[in-house]
């Protein structure tokens, strides 16, 4: 499993309450919902990372 780090992310209150919102709905946790939207976005653009096994 890859390493994580952590670090401060600073978002303005109704995004946060958002997230928050969509991660109930979803059954995971607002740092893990932030993962998959993160994920996603990667995924998209085609720049998802590499998996060292490969």
């Amino acid at each position: 499993m890859a390493k994580k780090k952590a670090f401060a992310l600073r978002l303005n209150e109704d995004m946060m309450k958002s997230i928050e919102k969509w991660a109930a709905d979803e059954f995971r946790s607002t740092n893990g919902q932030i993962e998959w939207m993160l994920m996603q976005a990667l995924k998209e653009a085609k720049r998802e990372p590499k998996n060292k096994d490969e």
